[in-house]
């Protein structure tokens, strides 16, 4: 283990599972000098998380790990739930439509690929260390660092960085010793869950009611069976996923048997040459930490929440905390901000994974719905409100953010901003840059010189996306942030939106609301 001093550290990070290594990867391109503590020298061999959505693509473009990444992801054409009937009672499209983001909607992978290739991205980088094969052992905050106690092969040792971000899982071992306490939501169900690697497409069950565009061997499907909820995920590759709700009774044990898994795949499977990768049993939760600060040391991804997997935003939240997290801290080291703004890094993050968790929570109560009687019922009532939302996608889940460093009384304040594809062949952040950009009409330019880059909206190549949304908006400035959420926007110039950005960067911790 090399890089160990004491006191040599910007951000320590305890784990390098997905969210963890890009928290690296987005810290070593801002030159902060970073370390990642992790237990295991390779990354997990079995699949986990197997969903990413357009979000997660922009940020590995702000990470530089897109181009590493992209070819090892297989884009997905949405969401489809199936009733008690056997006719779609809810479609989620994402095949086919705009791409406002610059990436489709939904990404499925492999995550020990993944994992593989953000730690390559992170040890890449000269001021990030990754100390792999290392446990964390204990911590103690000083007045202005905190004390990472940690251990391996060659010995006991000490790093101390001025922050600590914990992406160390479920269990997090960081949050316990914190003592910090998860809320629960009131969701916990049984499933097992199998991994394959199938050699042919699998079979369905009749459906009624497809859309003519839509492809089951590529969506996304759950079964809202009563007599046996199961969702069926296609993998990058021949990767297959599927998750079988378990009845009441039923034991874990029995239900990882082999000859218990053969007889749940054979409907899809008899005939198709197969591997079982794993098969392992789960409870869904969606639990929520209640203080994701203490200090100097942060909460993220798993270690903050635990999403039930329906829509599948469990990583991905992980890794919108740590983007909302990263640019905050890189700020501050840089003297760009005062360490108050870190009290928005739970008030943005809570609001928007509860919203989330809510969503995901409901779709979940309905699709583990038992009773046949119910589930009838819920066919109609699901069906009719699908309807009214035609042509929603999984990304209709997200929020704008409602507080923390927005200019929430303006238009589009707290919304993903766009990111459309220039005629060049590029993607606008590639083309503008990271961080703070200003978007400004050609008459609304701001006189005197400013540090944050204006990009005229006339002047983009972008068959006038930016110009569109800011006509959507009665703007003539937008302010977008690091992390790519809009700071706010004006009528005018954009001169009192960077004011106001530079204020509230600055505001103690009371009035941070």
């Amino acid at each position: 283990m090399t890089g160990m001093n004491a006191g040599s550290y910007d951000v320590a990070i305890v784990g390098c599972g997905p969210v963890g290594a890009l928290a690296a990867n987005l810290l070593g391109r801002a030159g902060l000098r970073t370390v990642v503590v992790e237990r295991d020298v390779a990354p997990c061999p079995l699949p986990r998380a197997v969903h990413v959505d357009h979000e997660m693509l922009r940020l590995f473009q702000s990470a530089g790990v897109s181009d590493r990444i992209a070819p090892y992801l297989q884009a997905a054409d949405g969401h489809l739930h199936v009733g008690a009937d056997g006719n779609v009672i809810r479609y989620m499209a994402a095949h086919g439509g705009p791409k406002p983001f610059g990436w489709s909607n939904d990404y499925f992978f492999y995550q020990p690929e993944l994992e593989q290739l953000l730690r390559e991205g992170a040890a890449s980088i000269p001021c990030v260390d990754l100390l792999l094969g290392t446990v964390f052992l204990a911590l103690r905050q000083r007045q202005d660092r905190v004390e990472l106690d940690i251990g391996g092969a060659n010995g006991a040792a000490t790093v101390s960085a001025r922050w600590l971000i914990a992406c160390d899982g479920a269990h997090s071992p960081v949050r316990k010793a914190l003592g910090i306490r998860l809320d629960d939501l009131d969701f916990d169900e049984p499933w097992l869950v199998v991994d394959a690697e199938v050699d042919g497409p699998i079979r369905f069950p009749p459906v009624g009611g497809m859309p003519a565009d839509a492809n089951l061997q590529r969506l996304s499907v759950m079964l809202c069976d009563p007599r046996r909820p199961a969702t069926l995920v296609p993998g990058r590759g021949n990767h297959r996923r599927w998750e079988f709700m378990l009845l009441p009774g039923e034991r874990d044990c029995v239900m990882m048997r082999d000859e218990t898994v053969r007889a749940l795949l054979s409907p899809y499977l008899a005939g198709v040459p197969h591997r079982v990768v794993r098969a392992a049993t789960y409870r869904f939760h969606a639990l929520v930490a209640d203080h994701w600060q203490r200090g100097n040391i942060f909460l993220a991804g798993d270690a903050a929440h635990q999403t039930p997997p329906f829509f599948g935003q469990g990583m991905c939240h992980g890794m919108r905390d740590v983007a909302n997290l990263t640019w905050k801290i890189a700020a501050i080291a840089k003297g760009e901000a005062g360490p108050a703004i870190l009290a928005s890094y739970q008030l943005e993050r809570d609001t928007h994974v509860r919203a989330v968790i809510g969503a995901a929570v409901e779709a979940g109560r309905y699709i583990c719905e038992l009773d046949a009687g119910r589930a009838a019922a819920r066919d109609v009532r699901v069906r009719a409100a699908s309807r009214q939302r035609n042509g929603e996608t999984a990304a209709d889940l997200i929020p704008p953010l409602s507080g923390g460093l927005i200019a929430r009384d303006t238009l589009g304040a707290g919304e993903r901003f766009i990111q459309p594809l220039l005629t060049n062949g590029r993607k606008l952040d590639d083309a503008t840059g990271g961080g703070w950009r200003l978007f400004v009409r050609s008459d609304a330019v701001v006189g005197q010189p400013t540090r944050t880059p204006q990009i005229v909206a006339d002047a983009l190549a972008d068959g006038g996306a930016v110009l569109s949304w800011l006509d959507a908006r009665s703007a003539g400035a937008v302010l977008v942030r690091p992390d790519h959420y809009v700071f706010g926007t004006a009528t005018g110039s954009g001169a009192d939106l960077l004011k106001r950005r530079d204020r509230m960067m600055g505001k103690p911790l009371e009035t941070m609301t």
